[in-house]
């Protein structure tokens, strides 16, 4: 009778202990990836101020060349600076748009790696349960005759019932 309590102690524990496993894994990849979308965002900001400041540079330089040449900043020249800006914003708002896109991406990864995490978690502890359950002496009259059946936790259920037959 003490090696089935010690047995289901020792089944119990491990069946704990592989639970908190996955629910801390998952807990863990969660954080992981959200530490991943923060990164992406700052990433995204350097580059955005990056090329603000390319498109600064090269905005003044087309300035300081009309003025050079004598250009004036009204008419022909004035309309195409405006649409060279006009291209640029429109970039501006595709990369910025795809690296926002990136982020909710890695979000999304994290809520559903905490989810699985809890989800493996649940599946443990029903599966083991169940294993328990198999383990746990089906009637507490024959304790006697089940030590000649010592066989696994699959046949638990089966000895019990063929012990009560020999008896």
């Amino acid at each position: 009778m003490t090696w089935v309590i010690t047995a289901i102690a020792v089944t119990a524990t491990s069946i704990g202990v592989s639970a908190r496993g996955q629910y801390v894994a998952g807990k863990t990849q969660e954080i992981e990836l959200k530490r991943q979308a923060e990164e992406e965002r700052l990433a995204a900001q350097s580059r955005e101020l990056q090329r603000r400041e390319e498109l600064n540079r090269a905005l003044a330089a087309n300035v300081v060349g009309q003025s050079m040449s004598g250009i004036s900043g009204e008419g022909t020249p004035a309309s195409i600076a405006l649409a060279s800006a006009e291209k640029a914003s429109l970039s501006e708002a595709t990369i910025g748009l795809s690296d926002k896109l990136k982020q909710a991406q890695l979000r999304r990864q994290a809520s559903s790696a905490k989810q699985a995490g809890y989800l493996a978690s649940a599946s443990t502890l029903l599966k083991g349960t169940t294993q328990l359950m198999g383990l746990a002496p089906s009637g507490g009259s024959s304790s006697s005759s089940s030590g000649g059946s010592g066989g696994g936790s699959s046949s638990g259920s089966g000895s019990g019932s063929s012990g009560g037959a020999k008896a």
